[in-house]
């Protein structure tokens, strides 16, 4: 993933603008070619006069008795600042030209100046700003004041405005104090190559890549694939600042997101932990948890990362755009601080209302409040963006903030795409579309949009979640063993607590997909154990307790209540999803269905559940509705099954056995199609295709217990009840020798044993007592 650091203002440049400022040189030579006025009156040339002899201080004295004359005299005025300049004293200089500007709005001089003193101070940025536009409107072909300006914009992180400031500038010089800062504004706004480029013409111009500079290098060359020359540079330079003083500070935040994007998280804790409990360190230190936060997947961290930049928050009104944005991503991703960080993107909107970056982020966040519900969403979001902004920034920022929702959203894929190919640099996106084509079961794509992932340095750096997701998708191809392989592996290995809690979510669904539900159960009981607090793991756990034929469905039932109390329908997690469609569907729960779709609509299971409560009293309106969702989206296997079903409940077999081919012609070793098809043939009495079914299921799977007991159930229906029993036993014999009890056996094998003792006129001995 892509995190950019927000720009801090440069300490060294700082102070070399102050020795300028100290030594006499007027902005005015270098913007603009603007002299000050001398006056008529005997004070004023003699403050003048005072000033070219360097007395400075009798200089400001002059020129101050003047003013208690005449308040009015520009010239006066103009000396004055001079004056404040040459002796170091900023904010009266600030002060004086912002005078100056009163009585005369175009006075060059006052507006350069103002240009200049702006970076001293973040809230005398927009002032500076506001005065190098007027001097640009009076003549535009002033690239040192427009470079300025640009440094201005970025330095309040409004990087679409000095973006656009720099594509002017740049073509027309080669000064190194120009292009330095270019270089950072286009690598903290995520445009990399051109910022490593641009610091190359910088280099080569004699430009020193040091202090805050280097910070802004390294995040290039970080997201850019270098990451061990970044963590290099980054060391080099905090041996050469080893004090603990504003400098060390930022490059220390800076280094410990790099060790975090490099995974090596406790060198990133490490290096920042001088800096807990500093008031002067909390925006560095706020950046760096999140980075410790996004790319370990802790939230704790994040959470801590939170309070830091809410204390900043309550600083005081002078805080940049910037740091309002920022904030606003790293608060939108905790569900007790969205409020404040919609409120944030609200009054940053008001602000750029040309921003539609922003409009985005805004929209997503009344989403994650439940303000929008999901088509509602999804509606505005196609409305707002039929096309993208010409703002490059604005399309990375987008960029950023969809890839933080997750689950993605099916409907959106054109956007995900279109931003890819628009510009945006965000890595994971790529990961979004994977997990988005896995979803509508289009696996091939799901691979191509995942190797696209891991191809990039984000994704290089990034094993686990890659590794996670191709699991996913080699279950859903039905290569359980590989899928199993790689499951095993991240349990065993992982770094990250929630790649690990995925692992093991993926391998229960493995063996639930075998039918051996006693492991998914014991994985379960795990994850319980180790996250009590997770409510959703009970409601996995239940599912499969009641597919296993260890509880009822009135206990089951009793759980989803419990589940649907504590989130409600719009933000339920998909174990309380999957925990209502594995219940038999019931006229009862309708409502239930519905609510969950509204949330939900991309979901099979739930649209399965709702057309068959459907299909009880009007087959033909669920056989039509069924078939509307499969023309909707023809390349989305799952509504092949929902057809199929449906079809095979109102006793349409060829309707339902051709929907299950059709995923078979496309995934041949779908697991799940093979035991529909398998199913669906046992059903209509075609033994001998069923038996072939689950020996194909077999193949790819010899631990698929479903295909088992069908195959064994298949021998007591056709007269072979001895078969079906020795089948059964060397089964569970092959169970217990893995450590499995599974009672779905044993049952089986005792009512076969039953149904073959009443059939001889005897009484089982389970019946005698």
């Amino acid at each position: 993933m892509t995190y950019n650091i927000f720009p801090p203002q440069s300490e060294l440049k700082r102070m070399a603008l102050a020795a300028a400022v100290v030594s006499g040189m007027l902005l005015g030579s270098v913007i603009g070619g603007v002299s000050p006025v001398y006056g008529q009156s005997t004070a004023v040339r003699q403050g003048y006069s005072l000033l070219s002899e360097g007395r400075v201080n009798d200089a400001i004295t002059t020129f101050r008795r003047q003013l208690q004359q005449d308040p009015n005299d520009l010239e006066a005025l103009l000396g004055l600042g001079i004056a404040y300049r040459r002796a170091g004293r900023n904010e009266d200089a600030f002060a004086t030209y912002e005078k100056v500007l009163t009585l005369d709005p175009d006075n060059q001089l006052a507006l350069s100046t103002l240009g200049l003193l702006g970076e001293f101070r973040p809230e005398w940025q927009p002032v500076g700003i506001e005065a190098l536009t007027r001097l640009l409107e009076q003549d535009p072909d002033l690239v040192e004041a427009r470079a300025q300006r640009a440094k201005l914009f970025y330095y309040q992180g409004l990087y679409s405005q000095a973006l656009a400031d720099y594509a002017i500038v740049l073509p027309q010089t080669s000064d190194p104090e120009i292009l330095g800062p270019a270089a950072e504004a286009h690598a903290f706004s995520g445009d990399y190559p051109t910022g490593l480029a641009l610091f190359d013409r910088y280099r080569a111009a004699a430009g020193e890549i040091s202090g805050d500079r280097a910070i802004a290098y390294t995040q290039a060359l970080r997201e850019s694939g270098q990451i061990d020359r970044a963590i290099q540079l980054l060391n080099q330079e905090l041996q050469r600042n080893p004090d603990l003083d504003s400098q060390n500070i930022r490059l220390r935040g800076a280094l410990s997101s790099t060790y975090a994007a490099n995974r090596q998280f406790q060198a990133a804790l490490e290096v920042i932990q001088p800096l807990q409990g500093r008031m002067d360190s909390r925006l560095t230190l706020a950046r760096a948890l999140t980075a410790i936060s996004d790319y370990s997947q802790q939230p704790g961290y994040r959470q801590e990362a939170a309070n830091l930049y809410l204390n900043v928050l309550n600083t005081g009104p002078n805080l940049t755009p910037g740091i309002w944005r920022e904030a606003s991503l790293v608060l939108g991703n905790l569900p007790e601080h969205q409020p404040l960080a919609l409120d944030l993107v609200d009054q940053l909107e008001r602000t750029l209302p040309d921003d539609v970056g922003l409009i985005l982020q805004q929209q997503i966040l009344q989403y994650d409040l439940g303000t929008l519900d999901r088509q509602t969403f999804v509606q505005r979001v196609e409305s707002t963006f039929p096309s993208l902004p010409a703002d490059a920034f604005q399309v990375r920022w987008m960029g950023q903030v969809l890839s933080r929702v997750d689950p993605p959203l099916p409907e959106l894929l054109p956007l995900y795409q279109s931003l890819i190919g628009g510009g945006a640099t965000e890595a994971f996106l790529h990961y979004r579309i994977a997990q988005i084509y896995l979803r509508q079961g289009q696996l091939a794509e799901a691979r191509t949009a995942l190797n696209t992932y891991s191809g990039t340095p984000a994704g290089s750096r990034d094993p686990e979640t890659v590794q996670l997701l191709l699991a996913d998708i080699e279950r859903q191809e039905g290569n359980l063993a590989q899928s199993t392989q790689r499951y095993q592996a991240l349990i065993n290995t992982a770094q990250s607590p929630a790649i690990r809690r995925g692992a093991y979510q993926g391998l229960a669904a493995v063996y639930a997909t075998q039918g051996n539900y006693q492991q998914a159960l014991t994985l379960y009981d795990q994850l319980i154990a180790e996250n009590p607090q997770e409510f959703p793991y009970q409601l996995g756990q239940t599912a499969l307790a009641y597919q296993a034929g260890l509880i009822t469905e009135s206990q089951a039932s009793a759980v989803l209540n419990q589940g649907i109390q504590r989130y409600g329908t719009a933000d339920a997690p998909l174990e309380l999803i999957t925990l209502a469609t594995v219940l038999p569907p019931s006229p009862d729960r309708t409502p239930l269905y519905q609510a969950l779709l509204t949330a939900n609509p991309g979901n099979a299971q739930l649209q399965l559940r709702s057309l068959q409560v459907l299909a009880e009293t009007n087959p033909e309106q669920a056989q039509a509705q069924a078939a509307q969702l499969l023309a909707a989206n023809p390349n989305n296997l799952d509504w092949y099954f929902l057809q199929g079903e449906i079809a095979q409940q109102t006793g349409d077999y060829d309707l339902a056995r051709q929907s299950y081919l059709t995923v078979l012609q496309r995934q041949p070793r779908n697991q799940d199609a093979l035991l529909a098809l398998a199913g669906l043939e046992f059903q209509t009495g075609n033994y001998n295709q069923a038996a072939d079914l689950y020996e194909q299921a077999l193949a790819l799977d010899g631990q698929n217990s479903t295909a088992r007991t069908s195959l064994a159930a298949l021998n007591a229906v056709q007269g072979r009840p001895l078969e079906a029993i020795r089948q059964l036993q060397a089964w569970q014999q092959g169970q217990s020798a893995w450590g499995i009890a599974d009672p779905q056996v044993a049952r089986q094998i005792q009512q076969i044993q039953e149904t073959l003792l009443l059939q001889r006129g005897m009484q089982p001995p389970w019946e005698r007592f």
